[in-house]
């Protein structure tokens, strides 16, 4: 149940948004000072500053904040705004906060979950084929994972899978159970049809993160011909019906300057994509294909290359590694997040895959308190350099330490790889990149001033 400054919250944005909805790319800066009146915190008051500073500028933020005003649906730009920035930011942190304090460990912004291991299509180096495809999470089981993570502030929910929206009549029933939540859901493309478009835009309050590899030859060389267009016409629907979406890249050794184009990006822009998240490769399963790590030179250009594309381009530009220096390192473990995979194993991130505690035997808080979580966050940031967050990718020797020191058993129902091999595999790529990071940390020391940290 929401709180009295939650729905007090709710009630002055609304009214906000009414206000300004007959004209709302005219009346922002009336917007933003209905804004004022939620802002408490300090931080929250700087982002809002930075936003009212980024539309006075008319740059990229100022023509990407037209783009959400007036073609995303009312319905969902007002979902958007509610639910996000009220719901789970304004109004979930000091929650989260404040009970975190009294419980003694971190309670995360959002739940990543797999509603099934399945998918329709298989792609080449996917960590979700490591897990048994016949896994997977029933409607009440989401819905309570939903109803317990409300209660301790948690308003923000993303689905992975396999392809998520083989169970889509469930998404959108639990969006609209949950019309105070915000969803994501990262999908292959290939499933969207005005049907679904159309609930989508009547729940208001899910949105979609297509997965494509740059070109139409790279997307197809890992998920199979005729991929690309799929998600291209996916994009052309929900754009028509006013749909809020983004894309989800993974860069690896062989598309690393494609995902990072001017073209890329220009064309997601002009397909009606609002935000881009950025991922590389990782080499999970005992079959994993290392060629297609990327290299530390190859890191570094799609560092620079994101770096670069914020400056310029209506796009919200994200990259889930090379991100660390604005989250202060590792947000996984339950720090900021976790991931429930589709079997119901609790694990601390996506790309880590060991668990000692399943949510289907236990409550949602009990599993935020479980061993390897406390390992994580004893542990965080695993380094001192943000540029190096991960604990496997950039500090393999913290993952093994951790997942041995807790007894926690591979998920992997396939191959049961063990750490150790796991690590071993990123051991070299890691101690390159210690080097290239090292550099870059050192001209953000000396050089351009350090982005604030995320609590």
């Amino acid at each position: 149940m929401r709180g009295t400054k939650q729905l007090v919250a709710s009630v002055i944005l609304k009214e906000g948004m009414r206000f300004v909805e007959r004209n709302p790319v005219q009346n922002v800066s009336k917007l933003l000072d209905w804004g004022e009146k939620l802002v408490k915190k300090e931080q929250h008051q700087d982002i809002l500053n930075s936003v009212r500073k980024a539309w006075e500028e008319e740059g990229n933020w100022h023509e990407l904040t037209k783009i959400v005003l007036s073609e995303l649906h009312p319905k969902v730009r007002n979902k958007l705004l509610i639910n996000f920035f009220v719901n789970s930011c304004l109004a979930g942190i000091p929650i989260r906060d404040k009970l975190a304090e009294e419980l003694g460990f971190k309670l995360p912004w959002t739940i990543l979950m797999d509603p099934t291991a399945g998918c329709n299509i298989k792609c080449k180096g996917c960590w979700a084929s490591e897990y048994s495809k016949a896994s997977s999470l029933d409607y009440n089981t989401l819905d309570r994972i939903i109803q317990e993570g409300k209660k301790i502030g948690i308003y923000f929910y993303l689905y992975s899978g396999g392809e998520p929206l083989l169970r889509k009549k469930d998404l959108i029933g639990l969006a609209k159970k949950h019309d105070d939540c915000a969803f994501l859901a990262f999908t292959n493309g290939t499933l969207v049809d005005e049907g679904l478009a159309q609930d989508i835009v009547e729940a208001g309050n899910l949105i979609l993160a297509f997965s494509i590899e740059g070109t139409e030859e790279e997307t197809d060389a890992r998920r199979g011909q005729g991929t690309y267009q799929k998600v291209i016409k996916s994009m052309d629907i929900l754009k028509s019906h006013g749909a809020a979406f983004g894309f989800s890249a993974c860069y690896h050794s062989q598309n690393f300057d494609g995902v990072s184009s001017d073209d890329f990006v220009d064309l997601m822009v002009e397909k009606g994509c609002l935000f881009g998240w950025y991922f590389t490769y990782m080499p999970l399963g005992k079959n994993a294909d290392l060629s297609l790590l990327a290299s530390p030179e190859q890191r570094e250009h799609v560092y620079r290359r994101v770096r670069e594309l914020r400056k310029h381009k209506p796009v919200f530009l994200m990259d889930f590694w090379n991100d660390g220096e604005y989250t202060q390192g590792c947000i996984a473990g339950g720090r900021c997040y976790l991931h429930i995979n589709a079997n119901g194993d609790v694990e601390p991130c996506a790309f880590i895959h060991y668990s000692n505690v399943n949510i289907k035997d236990v409550s949602l808080l009990e599993a935020l308190d479980n061993p390897l979580f406390i390992e994580y966050q004893s542990n965080q940031p695993f380094n001192n350099n943000h540029l190096r967050p991960c604990p496997l990718l950039d500090n393999p020797e913290m993952l093994k330490k951790m997942v041995n020191n807790t007894c926690a058993q591979s998920t992997q129902l396939l191959d049961h790889e063990s750490v150790e091999d796991l690590t071993d595999k990123c051991m070299n790529v890691s101690k390159r990149w210690e080097k290239t990071a090292s550099r870059l940390w050192q001209e953000k020391e000396h050089g351009a001033d350090m982005p604030p940290p995320l609590k």
